[in-house]
């Protein structure tokens, strides 16, 4: 896939500097490009195999309707398609699914630098190999959505023959739409999370980066070196025949002005006209585009015409959200001033929806003029937040807010041994509904505010404030 590189440089000299990337480099990246290299290709056989269901069951309701409307079973390319993107491929000599990927390019390309090196060889070989079996499946995780959104593009002008679409056969229609679109978010993901270089690529990157050597063979052998004839690159010769063949600036200027010309008084008119048509048109796509990226790369075919869930392709680990949150209490006649600190784990059921679980330890605090930290008991929590309708409000207030509930359980005294939690009735019960702010702090935390309503404050012994007020963060 990537190109040999003989320099005029000895590789000794050169062998310090590549030494210094961390040993455990080629093993970190070797375990990335395999795990998306594992998930791709099961996701692939699922949703391949799960469309396929889907259309054969389409496929019998309306062979009893319509029998002369089914259009022919692709069975074998079905299992074809299966069984491709399960075998070991071989390596790609052209950017896999027509998508450049950075990352991917300057990985690559750095592996196949570091190959020379006595020492370093070894550890080469199995990352650069792996990291060839990904792009050849990326390739074939291209051709299984092709293939998909063709079956579904039939299916659906099949249908267009009826003048009242049955029920039944519009659901089923939408079900394997919704697994088409999906699909291609999965795929999506899965190159997203390959453009995100971690700590320790970038480290070795920035190392390799420092070498001229390095700089040299980028420009031979990159991925980009062989859609452009960049300078330098060997297949352009000449580094002045790289922009052989290319329009100046003002050789176009001058092309506009002489048809603007040509075209009489009201040239210019119609020029501005038509340019503020196409930045409308440009507007709209790219709103389009925001709602919906996974369109992005395809002619508008992948738009759904349901509110997808983003976060249905994303891993387990990455719809998690942890948390921290503190709420502070006023003395009374039987209990002092404390602070409930409590840790929270959330799980985002969809892009509007977080259920989730927390524990908290109750911290007595004392008073002003006497601090004295004493253990007042824990608490045990279940939570329920929901973006309603105004959050889709342009007003930034209104947007941010949430309707947040629970259900909690508090032991208020000091424990000394886990019997004393197993008596049920010795814990108070509280029913929290009310609304919560949430912003963003930085790329990745993000601050919470919560004003909650308790519907069992009546109930509690001695009876509790009713109105809860927590601060906290999220990540």
């Amino acid at each position: 896939m990537f190109g040999s590189y003989c320099g005029a440089q000895s590789t000794d000299s050169l062998a310090s500097p590549a030494k210094d990337i961390p040993s455990k480099y080629y093993a970190k990246v070797d375990k990335k490009i395999n795990s998306v290299d594992e998930q791709l290709t099961k996701k692939s056989i699922k949703y391949l195999a799960k469309f396929q269901r889907q259309e054969a069951k389409l496929q019998r309701k309306m062979q009893k309707l319509h029998p002369e409307l089914v259009i022919g079973s692709a069975g074998e390319e079905y299992g074809a398609l299966s069984r491709k993107i399960k075998s070991k491929a071989a390596p790609l000599t052209k950017i896999a699914g027509g998508e450049y990927n950075g990352h991917l390019d300057s990985l690559g390309t750095s592996l196949s630098f570091l190959k020379q090196f006595d020492g370093i060889s070894g550890k080469v070989k199995q990352p650069l190999s792996s990291l060839n079996q990904l792009q050849s499946k990326l390739q074939e995780s291209e051709k299984i959505k092709a293939f998909i959104a063709e079956r579904k593009n039939q299916l659906k002008e099949m249908l267009s023959k009826y003048t009242n679409l049955p029920a039944g056969l519009k659901s089923q229609y939408d079900k394997l739409s919704k697994t088409a679109y999906y699909y291609s978010a999965q795929i999506a993901e899965y190159k997203k999370t390959l453009k995100d270089p971690e700590k320790i690529e970038q480290q070795a990157l920035g190392i390799l980066n420092k070498l001229p050597a390095f700089q040299t063979f980028m420009q031979k052998n990159s991925q980009l070196a062989s859609l452009f004839n960049l300078p330098g690159n060997a297949a352009s010769g000449d580094p002045a025949l790289a922009l052989a063949g290319l329009q100046t600036r003002a050789s176009v200027q001058g092309m506009i002005q002489q048809r603007i010309a040509a075209g009489g008084p009201n040239a210019m008119a119609q020029v501005q006209q038509n340019l503020q048509n196409a930045q409308a048109q440009l507007s709209e796509l790219k709103d389009k585009l925001l709602k919906n990226p996974i369109a992005g790369g395809g002619d508008g075919s992948d738009m759904p015409d349901f509110n997808p869930n983003s976060q249905k392709t994303k891993p387990l680990l990455r719809r998690l959200e942890y948390g921290f949150n503190a709420q502070f209490s006023k003395s009374s006649a039987v209990l002092p001033s404390g602070s409930d600190l409590a840790l929270t784990l959330g799980y985002k059921m969809n892009d509007r929806s977080v259920i989730g679980i927390g524990a908290s330890y109750n911290l007595g605090l004392g008073s002003i003029q006497h601090i004295n930290l004493t253990s007042l008991g824990l608490g045990l929590r279940s939570y329920l937040d929901w973006k309603g309708p105004f959050g889709a409000s342009k007003t930034k207030l209104l947007s941010s807010l949430w309707v947040s509930g629970g259900y909690e359980m508090n032991y208020n005294t000091a424990f000394k041994n886990i019997e004393q939690l197993k008596k049920y009735d010795a814990w108070q019960r509280s029913a929290l509904v009310g609304i919560s702010k949430k912003y963003q702090v930085s790329k990745k935390l993000k601050g919470n505010m919560q004003l909650l309503y308790d519907l069992l404050y009546r109930s509690h012994v001695p009876v509790s404030q009713p109105v809860v007020f927590r601060m906290g963060y999220n990540f």
